[in-house]
Formats: C-alpha cells, structure tokens, sequence
C-alpha cells in the first residue's frame, strides 16, 4: 500500500497547530486566572502539540520546498543508480509547488536533457519512478536496434567494457557500458550483449508540449516512456541529486565508496 507521507506531516502539522494555537488562545488564560496566577502545568495534549508542531512543519517545509529522500528499489537506472542506493531530489529545481494539491505557484526552471529526474508514474500516480530524460517537448525521439535518436540525429554510445555487478546487481554482470553524452553531461548506460529482438521497446515517439520522454540507463531492463508514453510536468517531482547512503544486505551493507555521490 503506498503511504503518502506529505498528506500525513500536512494533517499532522494542521493538528498540533491547532491544538497549540487553540490554547493559547482560549485556555492558557483561564488556567492561569483559576489558580491565581500561579504557574500551572498544561494539558498533556497540548505541551505534545507544542513540542512537535515545529518540528513537524520545519520537515514539511524541507520535504516540500527543498529536498527529499528517495530510496532506489530496481536496477533500472543502473550503473548510475544501485539497488539500495538512498538519494535526494531536488524539490525547487522546476518550481514550487504546494504540498498534497500538487499546483505549482513559482516557476523555476524545466528539466533539462539527460536530467535524472523523479515522477508519479502516469499509468498509477501512486507510484513514484526514477529515469533520465531522453526528449523534451517538441522532440522526435526513435529507438530502434538499441540505438536512440533525437531529432533525427544518433546518439553516441561508446562501448567502454563489460560491466561487473555486485550484490543485488550482481545479475547484471556481463552487459555492456557504454558512454552516453545527453545535453551537457556523460553518463553510462548498460546494455545486454544477448541478440537484439526487434520490436523490444522499440518505436518513434513525438514529445507532446508539457510532457517529457524518460528512459532507464539499464536499457533493457527498464519500464519507461518506450512502454508507457510520456510523463506530464503536473507529475514531475525533482532532480535527483545526491547520493547520501547504499544499502544492500546482499552486499554487505552500507557501501561507503557511493556516500557523497553526485548524481549526474
């Protein structure tokens, strides 16, 4: 069952708010009055509310306006990207937006080609996913024989090895890397070295305004726009930016070489 956390910290940062002004406002006084100026210890429900709501509405601010954690559970943005691997994303890089209602009140900017990005998956917004965009608005994007296209013009994919995978990744070992160059960064794809099978995410696709097409890096191993179209801004969540932990039981834990990454 997905949890939607930001509806939870906005019910429960309403509710200690409330609480907490409720008194201030039209209790404390008469408290105080009753015993005579004394000092008189709050209601239990009041001094919690009092202690959380701060703290309760300073995460909602970050989780909503500046960053959020993410953990990757699949290996499709892989090499880039490990199962186990706990990221941030970038809440304010395409524009603020208000928590739960989702309706964007600052531009900021838009995602860029080759951007790594975090969305509601359009077929279920319950969900969210991770992949790199491929094609903006207005773009014509081909894939055919594993070779990708954009606007009539081949991506260049330059073999680099074969790629060892460990722990859960480990059943990747064997594919392909290569060196991919969309807009102005560089990053590794995976792709398996088995024979191609012609109509496997295969297709010519026209970006519609206000949409983006999303492929994974593992190429073959990857639900993205070639099965199930294109992502609509409303659903865009951030930029994935950092990594700041790795866990994989299947790896021996906590992999301290990937603490610090920046996700390119």
């Amino acid at each position: 069952m997905s949890v939607d956390f930001a509806a939870i910290l906005v019910a429960l940062s309403a509710l200690t708010g409330l609480i907490w002004a409720a008194d201030a406002l039209f209790f404390a006084r008469k408290r105080a009055e009753r015993a005579g100026g004394a000092e008189v210890a709050e209601p239990v429900v009041v001094e919690y509310a009092r202690s959380f709501f701060p703290v309760i509405f300073i995460v909602l601010l970050i989780r909503s306006f500046l960053a959020e954690p993410f953990r990757i559970p699949s290996s499709s943005m892989m090499p880039t990207l490990l199962i186990g691997d706990f990221i941030l994303v970038n809440k304010f890089a395409y524009g603020l937006k208000v928590p739960v209602l989702d309706y964007k009140f600052v531009e900021i900017g838009e995602p860029d080609r080759g951007d790594i990005v975090v969305f509601r998956y359009p077929v279920d917004p319950r969900q969210d996913y991770i992949k790199r965009v491929v094609g903006l608005p207005g773009d014509e994007v081909i894939y055919r024989s594993k070779r990708l296209f954009i606007n009539g013009e081949e991506v260049a994919a330059d073999s680099t090895g074969r790629y060892v995978g460990t722990g859960s990744g480990a059943d990747m070992t064997g594919a392909q890397v290569l060196e991919e160059k969309l807009g102005e960064q560089m990053h590794q794809i995976l792709q398996r070295p088995e024979a191609f099978r012609r109509g496997d995410g295969e297709g010519r696709w026209v970006v519609p305004e206000g949409h983006y097409f999303v492929m994974g890096d593992n190429r073959d191993n990857s639900l993205d726009s070639r099965y199930w179209a294109f992502v609509p801004e409303k659903n865009l969540v951030g930029r994935a930016f950092l990594i700041w932990m790795n866990w994989d039981s299947r790896n021996g834990g906590v992999d301290f070489s990937r603490i610090g990454t920046v996700i390119h």
